[in-house]
């Protein structure tokens, strides 16, 4: 049974995910273009951090940004044997479910076209293409995605 619940990014599983995931974005984009925050910026107060697990695995990640009027999705992550498997639509659901008990009226993300499962996966549960939000620039390589909460 599948177990989406609050974590700790820093507990060895959860942060052996999140190494990988940013492997895989340091593999994948030049640094200037490359926005994973690092492990120790998830354990913020202002990130509310989870992951998925059957039993004792933990299968993938994913956190929500706490911002001025409005959440940013941060890490999300699947293990390769948990695709396909809906854990990242678990994870999805589980942070706009507190997004919308922290009154937030929209989420945000950013990622790259490169990353097509992760574009799918937004594109399903409502996400659509936006435009730069926050502190980020449109520089021809980051894909930004919205989804209005009301």
């Amino acid at each position: 049974m599948l177990i989406v619940e609050p974590a700790n990014p820093l507990d060895p599983a959860p942060a052996a995910l999140l190494a990988r995931a940013q492997a895989l974005q340091a593999a994948t984009y030049a640094p200037e273009h490359n926005h994973a925050l690092p492990t120790e910026a998830l354990a913020a107060p202002d990130i509310r951090f989870f992951a998925a697990r059957e039993g004792d695995t933990v299968l993938g990640v994913g956190a929500l940004a706490i911002r001025a009027g409005y959440g940013e999705v941060k890490a999300m992550f699947t293990s390769d044997a948990a695709r396909g498997k809906g854990v990242g639509a678990a994870l999805l659901r589980a942070i706009e479910d507190t997004a919308r008990e922290e009154k937030l009226p929209v989420l945000h993300l950013e990622t790259g076209e490169e990353l097509e499962a992760a574009v799918r996966l937004y594109e399903r549960h409502g996400f659509a293409r936006s435009g730069a939000f926050g502190d980020y620039i449109d520089d021809g390589v980051s894909l930004f995605m919205s989804k209005p909460l009301t």
